[in-house]
Protein backbone atom coordinates (compact mmCIF):
# COMPACT_ATOMS: atom_id res chain seq x y z
CA UNK A 1 0.00 0.00 0.00
CA UNK A 2 0.84 3.67 0.19
CA UNK A 3 -0.27 5.73 3.09
CA UNK A 4 2.53 8.25 3.51
CA UNK A 5 4.70 10.34 0.54
CA UNK A 6 6.21 13.22 0.19
CA UNK A 7 6.43 16.39 -1.93
CA UNK A 8 9.29 18.63 -1.74
CA UNK A 9 10.13 20.29 -4.63
CA UNK A 10 9.08 24.48 -5.25
CA UNK A 11 6.13 25.24 -7.06
CA UNK A 12 8.01 26.63 -10.06
CA UNK A 13 9.51 22.93 -10.17
CA UNK A 14 5.75 21.10 -10.44
CA UNK A 15 4.32 23.90 -13.23
CA UNK A 16 7.68 22.92 -15.29
CA UNK A 17 7.43 19.15 -14.91
CA UNK A 18 3.85 18.55 -15.28
CA UNK A 19 3.11 21.21 -18.01
CA UNK A 20 1.09 23.48 -16.51
CA UNK A 21 -0.33 26.87 -18.09
CA UNK A 22 -0.60 29.05 -14.91
CA UNK A 23 1.40 29.04 -11.47
CA UNK A 24 0.31 26.66 -8.67
CA UNK A 25 -0.59 27.69 -5.12
CA UNK A 26 1.94 24.58 -3.15
CA UNK A 27 3.63 24.56 0.07
CA UNK A 28 5.73 21.69 0.03
CA UNK A 29 5.29 18.94 2.33
CA UNK A 30 7.74 15.92 3.82
CA UNK A 31 5.33 13.78 5.26
CA UNK A 32 1.78 13.59 3.23
CA UNK A 33 -0.49 11.52 5.18
CA UNK A 34 -4.09 10.49 4.61
CA UNK A 35 -7.56 12.45 4.74
CA UNK A 36 -5.37 15.51 3.87
CA UNK A 37 -6.07 17.58 0.28
CA UNK A 38 -3.22 16.68 -1.59
CA UNK A 39 -2.28 18.00 -5.14
CA UNK A 40 -3.27 16.67 -7.98
CA UNK A 41 -3.34 17.08 -12.04
CA UNK A 42 -6.27 16.49 -14.18
CA UNK A 43 -6.43 17.00 -17.86
CA UNK A 44 -9.20 19.57 -19.36
CA UNK A 45 -10.96 18.92 -22.54
CA UNK A 46 -8.10 20.59 -24.61
CA UNK A 47 -6.05 18.53 -23.04
CA UNK A 48 -4.25 21.27 -21.10
CA UNK A 49 -3.25 20.58 -17.66
CA UNK A 50 -4.90 21.46 -14.40
CA UNK A 51 -3.75 21.65 -10.43
CA UNK A 52 -6.60 20.95 -8.26
CA UNK A 53 -6.74 19.42 -4.59
CA UNK A 54 -8.52 16.68 -3.86
CA UNK A 55 -8.98 14.61 -0.25
CA UNK A 56 -6.99 11.61 0.08
CA UNK A 57 -9.44 9.11 0.22
CA UNK A 58 -11.80 8.16 -2.15
CA UNK A 59 -15.67 8.27 -1.55
CA UNK A 60 -17.71 6.65 -4.21
CA UNK A 61 -19.93 8.51 -5.85
CA UNK A 62 -22.99 6.24 -4.58
CA UNK A 63 -21.87 5.68 -1.21
CA UNK A 64 -24.02 6.79 1.38
CA UNK A 65 -21.59 8.92 3.78
CA UNK A 66 -18.02 10.22 3.65
CA UNK A 67 -17.21 7.81 5.97
CA UNK A 68 -16.83 4.87 3.45
CA UNK A 69 -13.36 6.90 2.44
CA UNK A 70 -11.41 5.64 5.62
CA UNK A 71 -10.06 2.35 3.70
CA UNK A 72 -9.64 3.90 -0.08
CA UNK A 73 -6.54 6.00 0.23
CA UNK A 74 -5.26 3.09 -2.04
CA UNK A 75 -6.90 1.18 -5.35
CA UNK A 76 -5.47 -2.03 -6.34
CA UNK A 77 -4.15 -2.07 -10.23
CA UNK A 78 -5.12 -5.96 -10.75
CA UNK A 79 -8.76 -5.22 -9.96
CA UNK A 80 -9.47 -1.55 -10.59
CA UNK A 81 -11.36 -2.34 -13.89
CA UNK A 82 -14.30 -4.62 -12.06
CA UNK A 83 -14.43 -3.07 -8.24
CA UNK A 84 -17.39 -1.29 -7.65
CA UNK A 85 -15.70 1.73 -5.78
CA UNK A 86 -13.11 2.33 -8.51
CA UNK A 87 -14.26 1.35 -12.23
CA UNK A 88 -16.32 4.73 -13.10
CA UNK A 89 -13.54 6.61 -12.18
CA UNK A 90 -10.51 4.59 -14.30
CA UNK A 91 -12.85 4.90 -17.16
CA UNK A 92 -13.42 8.75 -16.37
CA UNK A 93 -11.21 10.13 -13.93
CA UNK A 94 -7.53 9.68 -13.86
CA UNK A 95 -5.34 12.17 -12.13
CA UNK A 96 -1.29 12.19 -11.66
CA UNK A 97 -0.35 13.09 -8.26
CA UNK A 98 3.04 14.66 -7.71
CA UNK A 99 5.83 13.02 -5.39
CA UNK A 100 9.21 13.38 -4.33
CA UNK A 101 9.13 9.76 -2.87
CA UNK A 102 7.17 8.05 -1.04
CA UNK A 103 7.40 5.86 2.73
CA UNK A 104 7.14 2.13 3.88
CA UNK A 105 7.46 0.38 6.62
CA UNK A 106 9.69 -3.04 6.75
CA UNK A 107 9.23 -5.28 9.92
CA UNK A 108 12.58 -6.34 11.36
CA UNK A 109 13.91 -8.35 14.72
CA UNK A 110 13.77 -5.02 16.25
CA UNK A 111 10.58 -3.43 15.27
CA UNK A 112 9.51 -1.57 12.40
CA UNK A 113 12.45 0.44 9.86
CA UNK A 114 11.02 3.19 7.68
CA UNK A 115 12.28 4.38 4.46
CA UNK A 116 11.63 7.44 1.95
CA UNK A 117 11.50 5.41 -1.68
CA UNK A 118 12.76 8.11 -4.20
CA UNK A 119 14.21 8.87 -7.66
CA UNK A 120 17.54 7.99 -7.75
CA UNK A 121 18.11 11.68 -9.14
CA UNK A 122 15.85 13.08 -6.82
CA UNK A 123 13.76 14.34 -9.55
CA UNK A 124 9.75 14.77 -9.21
CA UNK A 125 7.79 11.81 -10.55
CA UNK A 126 3.76 11.12 -10.45
CA UNK A 127 1.38 8.61 -8.66
CA UNK A 128 -0.91 6.70 -10.65
CA UNK A 129 -4.19 7.79 -9.14
CA UNK A 130 -8.19 8.25 -9.70
CA UNK A 131 -10.32 10.96 -8.34
CA UNK A 132 -14.05 10.44 -7.86
CA UNK A 133 -17.16 12.91 -7.16
CA UNK A 134 -19.35 12.63 -3.94
CA UNK A 135 -22.22 14.91 -3.49
CA UNK A 136 -25.05 14.91 -0.72
CA UNK A 137 -27.49 17.47 -0.53
CA UNK A 138 -25.94 20.54 -0.66
CA UNK A 139 -22.09 18.88 0.27
CA UNK A 140 -19.53 17.93 -2.20
CA UNK A 141 -16.37 16.66 -1.95
CA UNK A 142 -14.13 15.60 -4.23
CA UNK A 143 -11.44 12.98 -3.41
CA UNK A 144 -8.97 10.71 -5.26
CA UNK A 145 -7.10 7.08 -4.30
CA UNK A 146 -3.55 6.44 -5.22
CA UNK A 147 -2.93 2.94 -7.63
CA UNK A 148 -0.80 0.32 -6.37
CA UNK A 149 0.50 -2.32 -7.96
CA UNK A 150 2.73 -5.92 -6.75
CA UNK A 151 6.27 -4.54 -5.26
CA UNK A 152 9.39 -4.00 -7.99
CA UNK A 153 12.58 -5.73 -7.16
CA UNK A 154 14.25 -3.03 -4.86
CA UNK A 155 10.37 -2.42 -3.06
CA UNK A 156 10.39 -6.22 -2.48
CA UNK A 157 12.68 -6.54 0.73
CA UNK A 158 10.95 -3.64 2.27
CA UNK A 159 7.12 -4.55 1.20
CA UNK A 160 4.96 -6.37 -1.12
CA UNK A 161 3.19 -3.62 -2.49
CA UNK A 162 3.89 0.21 -4.11
CA UNK A 163 2.67 2.91 -5.72
CA UNK A 164 2.23 2.90 -9.33
CA UNK A 165 4.97 5.03 -10.35
CA UNK A 166 4.60 7.41 -14.17
CA UNK A 167 6.78 8.80 -16.50
CA UNK A 168 6.80 12.56 -17.95
CA UNK A 169 6.02 10.03 -21.13
CA UNK A 170 3.65 8.41 -20.11
CA UNK A 171 1.46 11.10 -18.21
CA UNK A 172 -0.87 12.21 -21.32
CA UNK A 173 -1.48 8.18 -21.61
CA UNK A 174 -2.64 8.50 -18.26
CA UNK A 175 -4.51 11.33 -18.21
CA UNK A 176 -6.67 11.26 -21.77
CA UNK A 177 -10.42 11.11 -21.51
CA UNK A 178 -10.43 10.50 -24.99
CA UNK A 179 -8.73 7.40 -25.00
CA UNK A 180 -10.06 3.32 -24.17
CA UNK A 181 -9.78 2.39 -20.50
CA UNK A 182 -7.55 -0.22 -21.72
CA UNK A 183 -5.01 1.46 -23.34
CA UNK A 184 -4.76 3.77 -20.02
CA UNK A 185 -4.58 -0.14 -18.14
CA UNK A 186 -1.34 -0.71 -20.18
CA UNK A 187 0.63 1.26 -18.28
CA UNK A 188 -0.97 -0.41 -15.24
CA UNK A 189 -0.04 -3.90 -16.42
CA UNK A 190 3.32 -3.01 -17.78
CA UNK A 191 4.73 -0.85 -15.77
CA UNK A 192 8.40 1.17 -16.55
CA UNK A 193 9.77 1.84 -13.31
CA UNK A 194 12.15 5.10 -13.47
CA UNK A 195 15.48 4.17 -11.55
CA UNK A 196 14.67 4.38 -7.95
CA UNK A 197 16.62 4.32 -4.57
CA UNK A 198 16.11 3.75 -1.02
CA UNK A 199 16.81 5.87 1.80
CA UNK A 200 16.55 4.35 5.44
CA UNK A 201 15.15 7.25 7.62
CA UNK A 202 14.31 7.83 11.37
CA UNK A 203 11.04 7.06 13.06
CA UNK A 204 10.51 10.68 13.28
CA UNK A 205 8.31 10.24 9.87
CA UNK A 206 5.80 7.66 11.88
CA UNK A 207 3.97 10.78 13.39
CA UNK A 208 1.95 12.30 10.91
CA UNK A 209 2.44 15.57 12.49
CA UNK A 210 5.87 15.66 12.14
CA UNK A 211 6.17 17.39 8.39
CA UNK A 212 9.73 19.00 8.13
CA UNK A 213 13.36 17.70 6.38
CA UNK A 214 13.62 15.30 9.71
CA UNK A 215 11.62 13.08 7.74
CA UNK A 216 13.21 12.59 4.97
CA UNK A 217 16.79 12.59 6.52
CA UNK A 218 19.21 9.66 5.84
CA UNK A 219 20.32 7.93 8.61
CA UNK A 220 22.97 4.59 8.77
CA UNK A 221 20.91 1.41 9.31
Amino acid sequence: MCGRYSLTATAEAIVEHFQLLRPVKFQRSYNIAPAQKILTIVELDDQSRKAVYLYWGLVPSWSKDRKHSSHLINARAETIREKPSFRAAFKHRRCLIPASGFFEWRQDAIGKQAFHIHRADQQLFAFAGLWEQWQHETETLYSCAIITTAASELMQPIHDRMPVILLPEQYHQWLDKTAEPDHAFELLANQAYAQMATTPVSDWVNNPRHDDERCIQPMPY
